[in-house]
């Protein structure tokens, strides 16, 4: 008895080629609309603003008057790290979330 593979797996290598050929340029679109996107994050309550692009660049950084202390310099400091880390996390977590819908969930190394 002769076993039978779903309908989908009896594709020729043209259809196949054809396949990946559309998942790659699904994937340069996704990437390039999640590049040109921007991700905000906050700090301090609100009182800093970290603005990155999907690039991973930093786009804006903005800071409430009534937080700029002379006196301490570093806790404006870490504040600001601490918006731009997360606003670059959103960015990461942004591209993995869209590229996982394309490639079902596989983590191909060296994708993205």
């Amino acid at each position: 008895m002769k076993a039978r593979l779903p309908k989908e797996y009896n594709m020729s290598r043209g259809d196949m080629l054809k396949q990946v050929q559309n998942m790659q340029e699904n994937m340069e679109r996704t990437r390039e609309e999640v590049e040109n996107s921007e991700f905000e994050a906050t700090a301090g309550g609100d009182a800093i603003k970290a603005v990155v692009n999907g690039k991973k660049e930093i786009i804006s950084v903005k800071l409430k008057e009534e937080i700029v202390d002379p006196d301490d310099i570093e806790m404006l400091e870490d504040l600001i790290v601490a918006a731009v880390n997360e606003a670059l996390r959103k960015a990461e977590d942004k591209m993995q979330e869209e590229m996982g819908k394309l490639t079902g969930g596989m983590n191909i190394p060296g994708l993205f």
